[in-house]
């Protein structure tokens, strides 16, 4: 985390993880293959938290997201410099993967009686997720000091009405 503060994700190397952690190369490389890989190995924690609220049970579209927004809030250090404009691409990728597979099966046990073509369904998560990372990286850049609970019912208020529309076609 202080090296991506420092220096950006993009520009800290495998070298400079290393040099940090006070570990040999073997060592690093017997647990893991690039510095992307030590990054992605704990966004298995933003994957868990996405699925607090699984699908199977009901309850309110989008579980997730004020879980997520007060996790973040208070690592609000680690994801500014992870969300921000310092942190690097393949980590927003990596998030909206998750993102997109989380919101595709809230999508289609909230709705499964509806048949929607897998165009349409792809389009959907692609909004919700874009809706959902944009206030992310606007308060990951301190454009925002919203709360999380603000954040979620930002995010609900625009987000919700739409999909709902969208699946009673």
């Amino acid at each position: 985390m202080e090296l991506i503060l420092e220096k950006g994700y993009e520009a800290v190397t495998v070298t400079d993880l290393i040099n940090r952690a006070n570990v040999g190369r073997s060592t690093f490389y017997a647990h893991f293959t690039d510095k992307q890989d030590v990054l992605f190995s704990n966004l298995e924690e933003l994957s868990s938290l996405l699925r607090l609220a699984p699908a199977s049970r009901p309850g309110p579209l989008f579980a997730f997201s004020l879980p997520m927004f007060e996790h973040l809030h208070e690592q609000r250090r680690l994801a500014r410099a992870l969300l921000g404009r310092r942190g690097g691409s393949a980590v927003m990728a990596r998030g909206e993967q998750i993102l997109a597979t989380v919101v595709r099966d809230e999508l289609l046990a909230a709705f499964p009686s509806r048949s929607t073509p897998p165009d349409s369904l792809d389009l959907m998560v692609t909004c919700v997720v874009g809706a959902f990372m944009a206030l992310l990286r606007k308060w990951a850049d301190g454009e925002s000091t919203a709360t999380p609970a603000e954040m979620d019912a930002a995010f609900r208020a625009v987000v919700t009405p739409g999909v709902e529309t969208a699946f009673r076609r």
